[in-house]
């Protein structure tokens, strides 16, 4: 079925979605970028939640064009399950689901950074079929399609491995965001051999190891719209990604957590083991 789906209705319909997270950005994002009033930035559950009025447009904007794209389909929007949590269900649904972060790194775009991106990804029935990332700010646009590779800005990527012997350098959930258990999780990754870091914004982290600039990631939340895109991209990339329970993550939840996206299935396998406390694990 899924297939079926990827041949003959998602089809040649890639690129019109690209267009559509270009032209979102475009006109509700980029005249934003450095621009902000005060009064449209909002905290949402705390200093380093916010929102902006470029979020909120920027989605709305997105769910119209996509689902007029996909008759049928529905949203899964950061800022509309925000409003109403109940709307994150879609995930478990029969309907084909768009998987929207239309500012992924928000506190970045407020601070006139720009590393932020938008995230767009389709799933049916929890399978990630094809997901977008777009760098407006830095011209870079990343897609993938399940079973037929990703690119960026039209060039394949290749994940690669990291080279013997080599720190790992990766990308974690910050500390303050985290369980207790989840903390202890991630010290693991203070050791010999690895350079944890806190991480930015999640989709272009995902990018980095798809790219193969950055070796994995250890990250400590599930919300789809952070993850669908990037794990996509990393697997047809050719990269893995495992959770501390070793099972692959999934979108529609209830995942065991931190969980990791790597550059190959050992530097996975390495990192899932030492955030198990497991050391000499996985080397």
């Amino acid at each position: 079925m899924i297939d079926d789906f990827l041949e003959h209705v998602l089809g040649g319909r890639t690129t019109e979605v690209e267009e559509a997270v270009r032209k979102a950005a475009a006109a509700e994002i980029m005249p934003r970028f450095r621009q902000l009033a005060a009064e449209e930035i909002v905290e949402k559950n705390g200093p380093h939640d916010l929102v902006t009025v470029a979020d909120r447009a920027a989605e709305a904007h997105l769910t119209a064009s996509l689902t007029a794209l996909l008759p049928g389909s529905v949203v899964v929007g950061e800022e509309a399950v925000h409003a109403d949590p109940a709307l994150y269900e879609a995930l478990r649904g029969d309907a084909p689901v768009w998987i929207v972060d239309p500012v992924d790194g928000t506190r970045q775009f407020v601070h006139g950074d720009p590393g932020f991106c938008t995230l767009v990804a389709l799933a049916l029935h929890g399978e990630l079929l094809a997901s977008w990332t777009f760098a407006p700010a830095l011209e870079e646009f990343a897609v993938a399609v399940r079973g037929r590779g990703a690119t960026l800005n039209g060039q394949p990527l290749h994940a690669g491995s990291p080279a013997p012997g080599a720190v790992l350098e990766v990308a974690t959930s910050h500390p303050d965001y985290t369980t207790p258990d989840q903390k202890r999780a991630l010290l693991g990754l203070v050791t010999e051999g690895v350079a944890p870091r806190p991480c930015g914004s999640a989709g272009l982290e995902y990018l980095a190891v798809a790219r193969g600039t950055l070796d994995a990631t250890a990250f400590s939340w599930e919300y789809a719209w952070d993850h669908a895109a990037g794990l996509l991209l990393v697997a047809e990339a050719g990269g893995a990604q495992t959770t501390i329970a070793g099972e692959p993550f999934r979108v529609t939840g209830g995942n065991a957590l931190p969980f990791t996206v790597a550059r190959d299935t050992a530097t996975a396998e390495r990192i899932r083991a030492l955030l198990m406390g497991d050391g000499h694990r996985g080397r």
